[in-house]
């Protein structure tokens, strides 16, 4: 016969505590492991930076006329080449990745401070302003040193990611989980 709504809802949330552990698990590989971690993260946006290049060369043919089919064959070549590049020098990716990633963090934390000094006369906004300290803070750590944090940024903090997102999913899973029982 059919489950009920409520055996089918114990099921996902089953589901959700296992993919919790798992992501708990892999972001605690990320810290122990970051540079490889770091490379792995390097890699995967290379990959994808190819597939995208290869869509804007599959896409060339649907142009309408030469132009938007030479501009898109060179966007697709530009792409492919760059991220074939990425890929097969992983060092280069992850230093480039890594210095990206403190720019946001850097420009995200000035804006915020522009948004706190905009709404600092609300309730909670010393919270954003203490999101900018850290956010600054973050890329400062990560800029200083740079290129040697390379080798820790960008797996402590995919690590790092993980875990609290992994614990996050895991606590409402637990808590709809109990609820159901209830039921």
């Amino acid at each position: 016969m059919g489950h009920s709504i409520i055996s089918v809802f114990k099921e996902g949330t089953g589901a959700s505590i296992g993919w919790a552990v798992v992501m708990i698990l892999l972001g605690v590989v990320a810290i122990a492991l970051p540079l490889a971690s770091g490379i792995a993260v390097s890699e995967l946006v290379a990959w994808i930076i190819v597939i995208s290049g290869l869509a804007y060369l599959a896409s060339a043919f649907a142009g309408r006329n030469a132009g938007a089919f030479i501009w898109r064959m060179l966007i697709g070549l530009v792409f492919v080449g760059g991220g074939g590049y990425l890929a097969f020098h992983s060092g280069i990716a992850l230093e480039s990745l890594t210095l990206v990633m403190a720019i946001i963090f850097a420009l995200e934390g000035v804006l915020e401070i522009v948004v706190f000094f905009q709404f600092r006369t609300f309730t909670g906004s010393g919270w954003v302003l203490f999101d900018a300290i850290v956010t600054l803070l973050l890329a400062f750590i990560i800029m200083r040193p740079w290129p040697s944090s390379s080798s820790w940024a960008i797996g402590i903090i995919l690590g790092i990611d993980l875990i609290l997102s992994g614990s996050i999913v895991l606590v409402y899973s637990l808590a709809a989980r109990k609820t159901l029982e209830a039921l």
